[in-house]
């Protein structure tokens, strides 16, 4: 049995949601908990056991955020480092479904906000999170 220095930390599942309102700002969270507390990423955690990741995408949006979203196509992967763990995040962009609502923060976003282009150049985000996005993609522009 090899020491257990060489054995790979475990891999958690995770997703992200990619949400944009009518005016092409991203919906953010601001962590209220570890990893990153305090800094602002997309809505997104665990996928729990049975679960798909649209269920899981959807779930998370509405437990950080109050919106309801419909899970859209898979926008790109990461993996992060973690304590003892790497999370295997897939990122979904996500519509509202009611686009008139406004975000409220719960669970463990303890601040939401839509972030325009100027918003996000001022926002302490997760690492990597805008580098990552924007090669993606799905910036607000």
């Amino acid at each position: 049995m090899p020491p257990a220095a060489d054995v790979p930390p475990p891999v958690v599942a995770c997703v992200g949601a990619v949400v944009l309102d009518a005016r092409g700002r991203l919906l953010l969270v601001r962590r209220g908990h570890e990893p990153s507390r305090g800094l602002w990423s997309v809505p997104g955690g665990r996928v729990e056991a049975g679960e798909s990741v649209a269920a899981a995408v959807e779930r998370e949006v509405r437990e950080e955020t109050g919106l309801a979203v419909r899970a859209g196509a898979e926008v790109g992967r990461v993996r992060i480092p973690g304590h003892g763990v790497v999370y295997d995040v897939v990122d979904l962009a996500c519509t509202l479904l009611d686009p008139a609502a406004t975000p409220v923060a719960g669970d463990d976003a303890d601040d939401v906000t839509f972030a325009d282009a100027a918003d996000l150049e001022r926002l302490t985000c997760t690492p990597r999170l805008l580098e990552t996005l924007r090669g993606w993609g799905v910036l607000p522009s």
